[in-house]
């Protein structure tokens, strides 16, 4: 996609879809390295920094179509601060409700990041792929309320009321294809309805001068450009040396605790 596609679409929508980063074949090689890595460590779904342990998730966020993409977003210095696997089971009740990602992020600068979703599986209406509000990232931040419902994928359940959903785009995604969104853009996406399950690989980038207030120790790793800054430690890396998955009990140690220590950052008080 033309960079100058990308920023357009990026300023007037809040987000640009679809993009393809890889293809359908190759996709689903990334799909079965993540169904074996949840035969070895469990549940992997809503697990963070899950690029720190799996070489799979590794490869995808550091792809140079998908950093090609980020670059037109927020400038030629990145940080990929966070990734996790966002997976809907067949006929399962979960849902997303209206939300921006920036409400729980606590950034200094809400301009300088943007979010990557990369389907490994169909994303389409059936399934519960996402459906964004053009436009709605200009209004900045709109009041969310928490909410108590164990259906709603979303960490601390928080919700925008009063949505017009009849202003909704769908976005939907064929496996290999990716979708980008600014922080402030309100999304949501519905149950899925379909025989297969929904897999996505969501991925967080920054720009180094970025960072987080209410979490301000938080790791992350230059992966494209220079990091004058210094605000982030550095995150592992996965073996790449064969074409699986080789780590040990201690890198999964290491991993768990960058998920607690991310986790506990997303539910800190962003007022």
């Amino acid at each position: 996609m033309p960079a100058n596609s990308v920023r357009e679409r990026m300023e007037h929508d809040g987000y640009v879809s679809p993009v393809r980063i890889v293809s359908a074949a190759d996709a689903a090689a990334h799909r079965d390295a993540m169904e074996a890595a949840e035969r070895r460590l469990g549940v992997v779904h809503y697990r963070n920094k899950v690029h720190t342990l799996l070489a799979s998730a590794w490869t995808l966020c550091t792809h140079p179509s998908v950093l090609d993409v980020v670059e037109q977003c927020i400038g030629p210095d990145i940080v990929l601060y966070n990734s996790t696997y966002i997976i809907k089971e067949p006929g399962a009740s979960s849902y997303v409700s209206w939300h921006q990602d920036l409400t729980y992020w606590g950034l200094v600068d809400d301009d300088a990041q943007v979010s990557m979703w990369l389907a490994l599986a169909p994303a389409t209406l059936e399934s519960g792929c996402m459906e964004m509000l053009p436009g709605s990232h200009t209004q900045g931040a709109v009041e969310h309320v928490s909410t108590d419902d164990a259906d709603n994928v979303l960490l601390i359940g928080q919700t925008i009321r009063g949505v017009d959903a009849s202003a909704a785009v769908p976005v939907p995604l064929a496996p290999g294809e990716a979708s980008f969104h600014h922080g402030w853009t309100m999304h949501t996406s519905r149950p899925n309805t379909s025989a297969d399950r929904r897999i996505g690989l969501n991925v967080q980038y920054l720009a180094p001068h970025n960072y987080s207030r209410t979490a301000p120790d938080q790791s992350g790793i230059l992966v494209r450009g220079h990091d004058p800054h210094g605000h982030y430690a550095a995150d592992p890396t996965p073996s790449l040396a064969g074409p699986g998955d080789d780590f040990s009990a201690e890198s999964i140690a290491l991993w768990e605790q960058l998920d607690e220590k991310m986790r506990i950052g997303f539910t800190a008080d962003t007022d």
